[in-house]
């Protein structure tokens, strides 16, 4: 396969970004570029919800350094935003005017903060987080508020009721499930976060819906709950969910899969011609898990996007990393490996869950789908050693033996 002249990359989030640096590592010398309707350039979405809310940091975690696109011979294009690709011409068009001809594509588009469906759910001053310029917003409010509701507690909901709280504001938690993060780790291990987030002097209403944002043309002024009570709030947070940004690729007639992502091979390949996608739009048919899976995880955007730079340039290895995430909560912090089905794997917890000390693992068929250790910091590469080998374990040994020993 001739080297391409031209790869285009849609999307500079730290896929995109990683995409391009990798190339350059590679030794690809043709022409990279990296385009994105952020005005800003890369940056790792993660300090969000973390430093940028809580005030300890006013940047987020650039993906590099501001001089390194123009040393790498990589054209950045900030703010401007893809509105069409022709496949069959290999053509992307942009909102100001350019057309941009590709002899490899990559779509890394991420996602979009979901909204609420609800009367006012598309009130002015609704907050919601997902760029740099969210959480400088947010956490201006959340320092001048006194009342503060959540809607979602999901990671990004439960990450900024933290930084709410911290901030001294009153904080209500709105969700319909019975326990928050249940259906990621569990209703045992969310029940960790539950009590924390109570502890700290938040209010959970958790089994009940929003029905209505109340406010009108001068800004929010609350929360009515399907039951009837109304949620005063000075500022309300929807953190509902992440959708992907697939436009592009749906009206390219791309393949999109059941959960709405655009539909990738091992390889990260689509079915048109030289067209990949990495990061939160990305079914990604995972040989290890042996189906598809789509992971909005920010080491999920930076593997996906170092790893395709050698597929664009004549290889086709597959990308087989396990899905990781971390999330810090006041004093707990933790990292989850893996793909655990809470409601079907076997919960194993070594340590003490009341003190918040402990590794949670998720046994599948006497091997561990996923591992979870909170507020522990020893053992994490014995723990993508179990997750990604596969290794036959049993309950009592993931609780008293040497973990190391077991891989």
């Amino acid at each position: 396969m001739p080297e391409p002249r031209k790869i285009v990359i849609v999307g500079a989030g730290l896929g995109g970004a990683s995409a391009a640096a990798a190339l350059r590592e590679r030794g690809y010398t043709g022409e990279v570029l990296l385009m994105g309707s952020d005005p800003h350039r890369p940056y790792e979405l993660p300090p969000l919800s973390k430093g940028v809310l809580l005030g300890t940091t006013d940047e987020p975690d650039w993906v590099h350094e501001e001089k390194f696109y123009a040393e790498h011979d990589i054209r950045f294009s900030a703010g401007v935003t893809a509105t069409r690709v022709e496949l069959g011409a290999r053509l992307v068009l942009d909102d100001a005017g350019g057309e941009h001809r590709y002899d490899r594509l990559v779509l890394a588009t991420g996602s979009r903060p979901r909204s609420l469906p609800v009367p006012g759910g598309d009130l002015p001053g609704l907050y919601t987080l997902r760029s740099l310029d969210d959480a400088l917003k947010l956490r201006s409010a959340f320092a001048a508020a006194e009342r503060v509701v959540v809607v979602g507690a999901g990671w990004i909901g439960s990450e900024a009721a933290a930084a709410a709280r911290t901030h001294d504001a009153d904080v209500t938690v709105v969700d319909p499930v019975a326990v928050p993060l249940a259906t990621v780790i569990g209703e045992t291990v969310g029940g960790v976060f539950r009590d924390l987030h109570a502890e700290k002097g938040v209010h959970w209403r958790l089994g009940e819906q929003v029905a209505e944002i109340t406010g009108g043309p001068d800004g929010v002024r609350g929360v009515r709950l399907s039951g009837g009570d109304e949620l005063t709030a000075d500022v309300v947070l929807v953190a509902v969910g992440a959708a992907p940004r697939v436009e592009l690729a749906h009206t390219a007639g791309l393949e999109l899969s059941d959960d709405g992502g655009v539909c990738v091979d091992a390889g990260l390949r689509t079915a048109a011609p030289d067209v990949y996608a990495v990061g939160d739009i990305a079914a990604h048919f995972h040989p290890r898990y042996g189906h598809r899976i789509r992971v909005e995880h920010w080491s999920n955007a930076k593997d996906q996007g170092t790893h395709v730079a050698q597929n664009l340039l004549g290889e086709n290895e597959p990308y087989l990393a396990s899905p990781y995430f971390f999330t810090d909560q006041y004093d707990l912090g933790c990292e989850y490996r893996g793909l655990a089905d809470p409601a079907a794997d076997e919960l194993v917890v070594r340590g003490d869950l009341a003190a918040r000390e402990f590794t949670a693992f998720w046994l599948r068929d006497g091997e561990v789908s996923a591992a979870m250790n909170v507020n522990m910091w020893d053992d994490g590469d014995a723990l993508s050693a179990l997750v990604d080998g596969r290794t036959k374990v049993t309950a009592e040994q993931l609780k008293t033996a040497d973990l190391a020993s077991l891989t």
